[in-house]
Order: C-alpha cells, then sequence, then structure tokens
C-alpha cells in the first residue's frame, strides 16, 4: 500500500509509453493500467517504439506517432543517457517538449550525476571512466580497505550477489577485478563505467519514494519486496533539501535503513524510468505527475 504525500490537479500532458512489440497499436502490457489511467484524467497517451530507440534508429519514425504539445513525461523501459536526449530532440523538433531534459534525465539516471547532492546520505563511492583495469584499481584505493558492492552508472546486478556484485575486500585488486569481470560478462555493456560502493549493513526491505518536482509526494514498497510496505515513520523530509538541489522534474529515491537505524539513499533513478510496484495503483501514480 503506497502513502501518499501530496497531491495536485491534473494539467493537461501526454503520457508517452512504450507499444506492445507484437501489437504496435496497444501500450505495452507493463505500462497499459498507466496508459488506462491518464486516459481516463484525460491526458492523451501516445506510443512510441522503444526497442527504436533504445537502438538509436529510425528515431523521427519510432515517435510519428507522438502529437505536438507543451507538455510529455515518459513512462517507460530504461533508456541510455545518449539515447533519450535523442528521443528528446526528435519529440523537441516537433514542439513536444519532455518535463525532464535530456541534461536532467543523465544527472538523475547515471549515478555520477546525483552523487555529489547526496554523498552524506548515502555509501561512500568512487567510480571509473570506461572499463579499464588501471582505473578500476585506482577507484579501489581511493574507496580504501574493506568490502564494497560493484554497479556501474546506472544498475547492480544484485542478483548475482556472489559473483557480479559484492567485492569482500577491496584492497585485494586482482580479487576485485575478478568480480568486475564477471560483471562485465553479465551486464554485456557496462555504461558509463564501474562504481564501487562502501557496503553498509542494511536491515529490513527497501523502501521507494517518489518525488516531484523535489516534493516527495509517495513512499511505496520497493518492486523487488513490493508485500513489505515501508513503516508508517519512514521520515523523508530530511532529504527533501537534497533532492530540490537536484533540480529534478521526477525521480525516485530508494531507501534503506542501515543497522544502526539511519536511512540511507541507496539509489537516486530517474522516475520515469523507475519500476511501479505492484501494490501501487496505476491511478495513484498518475496522480501524483500532475503539477499542482
Amino acid at each position: 500500500m503506497a502513502r501518499a504525500l501530496r497531491s495536485g490537479k491534473h494539467g493537461p500532458v501526454i503520457l508517452i509509453v512504450p507499444h506492445d512489440v507484437m501489437r504496435p497499436r496497444r501500450p505495452d502490457e507493463h505500462f497499459a493500467a498507466e496508459a488506462d489511467a491518464a486516459r481516463t484524467a484525460g491526458w492523451t497517451v501516445a506510443l512510441v517504439d522503444h526497442d527504436a530507440l533504445a537502438a538509436g534508429e529510425g528515431v523521427d519514425r519510432a515517435t510519428a506517432r507522438v502529437p505536438a504539445g507543451t507538455d510529455a513525461v515518459y513512462r517507460g523501459w530504461m533508456l541510455s543517457s545518449t539515447r533519450y536526449a535523442g528521443f528528446a530532440d526528435a519529440l523537441g523538433a516537433r514542439g513536444t517538449v519532455l518535463r525532464t531534459d535530456a541534461a536532467r534525465y543523465r544527472r538523475a539516471h547515471e549515478l555520477p550525476g546525483w552523487y555529489a547532492a547526496l554523498a552524506d546520505v548515502t555509501p561512500e563511492t568512487a567510480w571509473t571512466v570506461g572499463t579499464d583495469r588501471a582505473d578500476f584499481e585506482r577507484a579501489c584505493r581511493e574507496l580504501g580497505a574493506g568490502p564494497a558492492v560493484l554497479r556501474d552508472y546506472t544498475k547492480s546486478m544484485k542478483h548475482y550477489w556472489d559473483e557480479a556484485a559484492f567485492v569482500p575486500d577491496v584492497a585485494d585488486p586482482a580479487a576485485a577485478w575478478r568480480v568486475a569481470s564477471r560483471f562485465a560478462e553479465l551486464r554485456e555493456h557496462v555504461e558509463g563505467g564501474f562504481a564501487l560502493r562502501r557496503f553498509e549493513r542494511f536491515v529490513g526491505a527497501e523502501a521507494r519514494s517518489w518525488w516531484v518536482d523535489g516534493t516527495c509526494r509517495l513512499v511505496t514498497a520497493h518492486p523487488d519486496t513490493p508485500d513489505a510496505a515501508p513503516p508508517a515513520d519512514l521520515e523523508t523530509r530530511p532529504f527533501a533539501p537534497l533532492v530540490a538541489g537536484l533540480d529534478l522534474a521526477f525521480v525516485t529515491l530508494d531507501l534503506a535503513l542501515r543497522a544502526d537505524g539511519v536511512w540511507r539513499v541507496i539509489e537516486l533513478g530517474d522516475g520515469q524510468v523507475s519500476d511501479r510496484p505492484a501494490g501501487l495503483a496505476a491511478d495513484e501514480l498518475i496522480g501524483v505527475l500532475a503539477r499542482p
């Protein structure tokens, strides 16, 4: 069950979602409920070819069914920052403006974009540019001895924890590099570079908070643990000035309780490509996307 923190009135907006691969005139099944909720709220719903956008091929054709407008929100599968920029440019050429421009998408989507603003409330992190081993060993030295969690700029491989995520001690660069190599093998494409996050011990399930224009609107379960409702006393106000300082239109902030009782930021992500947990009704999410 989601905990609503603020609501606003709907304004005219275009909701853009991927089309179904087999039935391109219909929304992708994963986003169909949100598309229905948006139509019920009086919004225009437009479909795009996500596969073409992700490949960077035929972007104008992939977005051809999006009508001209002044305010659009994407809810769909993840795009790289480069591909999102192409998506935004194609829409902009027809006068359709995404609330989240390309620069803000990169800032939210890639860890180096948001880390400095949240450094005091998230695990210490060192990262590389690219996948060069020498740069990786430099990042290990920068982080210092002890366990760490490996990811790239946009994603972890936490479901392969022992082989491609957890580094027992970054002071052992050979062992750390084995984890990084396995990560790269499983990930196939490392986005941006490697990121080493100092390991912190957490208890309980993560919570996902949803922020619009720097204000927390909802606190929900995390999609990986949809039955684990966030605690009623989870306080998001300490994070508000930090999120507001990033000047982002729509983001999620994933939070976890450290073993010492302190809530910590695990991840900030662009809300357009953040998954909706099963317990969050589509119309509730569409409702918080409307600006007051």
